[in-house]
């Protein structure tokens, strides 16, 4: 084993599949070192013994002590990164006041590289301190704030996936933050493509560039077309917002006589490697094209409560085996915790499947289907998110990226108690996805290296 690989020992939770748990108890991980895992031996393996030993000599040995257990990385679908500031406040007020109002004047300040530098640390710093190792962000309009983020997630080890975002039309954009033209905001999203892919060109990027209209209503049909051609020529990931509140949803088929996702599809924009923010207003036509194009959904539970005014159909979109995954959807979703992310899930699809109306009976209060599990939430928020995504993260199958968390159940001011006498490891893993917080998380690794922790 060379001075760069990693072992570990202990035991490990994952979700492989969407609904079966996988409990690896008393493993041992081995990684290469590129970061990927090259080994997962139970503790009967005729290998396992002297592997262990060999990382041990090379002083490349992690055990994981009483308490503690590894999970596989957080996985965001949705992030507004300069919105970082705003997080927790001005949710009392519609999505296009909260835009106008607050959303827009904030993002504006972004043409100030020094604070977008300083926003963006911060906030990385705290995702990674929260478990978050894969994040897809909307940065702004601008290419260099744009690209400062890019390369501060390069930096502090987080894999990335940033998109400078694109609003063009006059009509729905404020002068003071938009594109000049969709020619403009073209050229400008294919130079901030080229930009972040020559920043880390390897074989296997950790930071890749996104194609980001922020939604049909702030694009004009120009910038739409150019972009669907960047998303033909270079084969990047899109993401933009889809169907997110009644008010959008009007809007799109007012101005095209269909939905959202089909318009999307009209312009090349809904690929593989498209991700669509929220989606709560899609029928069965759209998850059919969705599911057929192979795009994915980022569901972000929170903000849909106070944007959207309904429930994503999660339990149909999974149903119909499209890609789905969680969003924190900062700031319009007030915790940076996937934690959260997936109580939420649980909180929001429970509420739809049962229902609310104390005024109605039981039968018709709610709609058809099972509510989600935990073990589908933490699918969602690991290895859901990352297949949408389309990546080598998510689970700890070989040859995925080593990305994962140690957590720690004895740590100070933990909130998951663990009894020995009474709690299985499948009551630990539910107890640690239902009650975990940032105190839990004692380790973060990306692809093998320490993000966070010692």
């Amino acid at each position: 084993m060379t001075a760069q690989t990693l072992a570990l020992t202990g035991t490990a939770f994952h979700t492989p599949e969407r609904g079966r748990l996988e409990v690896l108890e008393e493993h041992l991980f081995c990684v290469d070192a590129q970061g990927r895992i090259d080994a997962v031996l139970p503790p009967n393996h005729p290998q396992y013994g002297a592997r262990k030993e060999a990382a041990r000599q090379a002083g490349a040995l992690v055990e994981l002590s009483d308490g503690q257990f590894l999970l596989p990385g957080l996985v965001d679908l949705h992030i507004h990164a300069p919105q970082w500031p705003q997080m927790g406040k001005a949710l009392d007020v519609p999505l296009e006041v909260w835009l106008q109002k607050y959303t827009f004047p904030l993002e504006a300040r972004y043409v100030d590289v020094g604070y977008a530098r300083e926003v963006y640390a911060d906030l990385v710093d705290n995702l990674l301190a929260n478990g978050t190792t894969t994040a897809l962000y909307f940065a702004t309009v601008h290419v260099e704030a744009s690209l400062a983020l890019a390369e501060i997630c390069l930096e502090k080890g987080q894999r990335a996936l940033v998109g400078k975002v694109v609003m063009d039309d006059p009509e729905q954009c404020p002068p003071f933050y938009r594109d000049a033209d969709a020619i403009l905001a073209v050229s400008d999203t294919r130079r901030f493509i080229e930009a972040v892919r020559a920043l880390d060109g390897g074989e296997r990027p950790l930071v890749l560039p996104v194609i980001t209209p922020r939604f049909i209503p702030s694009c004009t049909d120009e910038a739409l077309s150019g972009l669907g051609e960047l998303a033909r020529d270079y084969g990047c990931h899109v993401q933009t917002h889809c169907a997110e509140s009644d008010w959008a949803k009007a809007f799109v088929e007012q101005r095209f006589g269909r939905t959202d996702a089909a318009s999307l599809d009209g312009f090349g924009l809904l690929t593989r490697h498209t991700i669509l923010a929220h989606s709560n207003f899609i029928d069965g036509e759209d998850m059919d094209l969705i599911e057929r194009q192979g795009a994915g959904v980022a569901h972000c539970p929170l903000s849909n409560f106070y944007f959207a005014n309904a429930v994503f159909p999660l339990r149909e979109a999974l149903d119909r085996h499209m890609h789905v995954g969680l969003g924190t959807d900062i700031s319009g979703g007030y915790s940076p915790s996937l934690f959260d992310g997936c109580r939420h899930a649980l909180s929001a699809s429970r509420t739809l499947q049962s229902g609310v109306h104390a005024g109605l009976p039981a039968h018709e209060r709610g709609a058809s289907g099972e509510p989600i599990t935990h073990l589908e939430a933490f699918w969602l928020a690991t290895a859901g998110g990352a297949e949408a995504l389309d990546l080598p993260t998510g689970s700890f199958r070989v040859g995925h990226d080593f990305d994962a968390l140690l957590i720690d159940t004895r740590a100070s001011a933990s909130n998951v108690h663990v009894g020995k006498a009474e709690d299985t490891l499948e009551d630990v893993f539910q107890k640690i996805v239902l009650n975990a917080a940032r105190a839990n998380i004692a380790k973060v690794w990306v692809r093998g290296r320490t993000v966070v922790g010692r």
